[in-house]
Formats: C-alpha cells, sequence, structure tokens
C-alpha cells in the first residue's frame, strides 16, 4: 500500500475531489495547510500599504491506495490541479507498512476502499 500526498491550490480543492471520485477514489483526508516554494509568495496592498505574504494557504489531500493504484490517483490528481503556474502544487508517494480499520479490526489492504 502506498500513502498519496498532494499539496494543491485551495481553489482547485473542487475540482480534484470530483477527478478522484470519478476515478473511484472517495476516500480521502483534507487538511488546510500553509507553505512556500517556488512561488514564494505575493504583495498585497491594505491601506495603501504593500505587505509581502511568503507563506500561502494550500491544501493537502492525503489518500491511501494499493500499490497498483498509485499511478491513477497521481494521474486524476494533476490532471484536475494543474494550471500551469509556479504554485500549482506537489505529489509524493510515501509506503504504508500497516493499515487497521478501528471499528472492525481488520488489516491490510482489504480495509482501503479501492
Amino acid at each position: 500500500m502506498k500513502k498519496v500526498e498532494a499539496i494543491i491550490r485551495p481553489e482547485r480543492l473542487d475540482l480534484v475531489k470530483e477527478s478522484l471520485e470519478e476515478s473511484g477514489f472517495i476516500s480521502m483526508t483534507i487538511t488546510e495547510v500553509k507553505g512556500r516554494g517556488e512561488q514564494k509568495g505575493i504583495s498585497l496592498q491594505f491601506r495603501g500599504r504593500t505587505m509581502e505574504v511568503d507563506v500561502l494557504p494550500k491544501v493537502k489531500i492525503e489518500i491511501v491506495v494499493r500499490d497498483d493504484a498509485v499511478d491513477a490517483v497521481i494521474e486524476a490528481i494533476t490532471s484536475a490541479a494543474r494550471t500551469g503556474k509556479i504554485g500549482d502544487g506537489k505529489i509524493f508517494v510515501i509506503p504504508v507498512e500497516r493499515a487497521i480499520r478501528i471499528r472492525t479490526g481488520e488489516e491490510g489492504d482489504q480495509v482501503i476502499v479501492k
């Protein structure tokens, strides 16, 4: 099993969720986060003064899937999240050693929805 973590623009969240659901991946964890990368931040005007904001709001989506589903998840995320501009985000794939469903005690990849 693998955990796919994607950091994306907040305004692309609905498109990414729809894309994942259409591909059959409905279970996910979504967290509001802040970060910076090559985008380095933005300049804002506030009460006549310019402010530099270097940590921007992002959304982190986490999905645990079987190894053979990783490429489909990555495709669903990238196709919906890509704008072609700096700041579109990143995807990380991390090995998962164990998964346990708390309600039943089931273990392994049978606890994964797809």
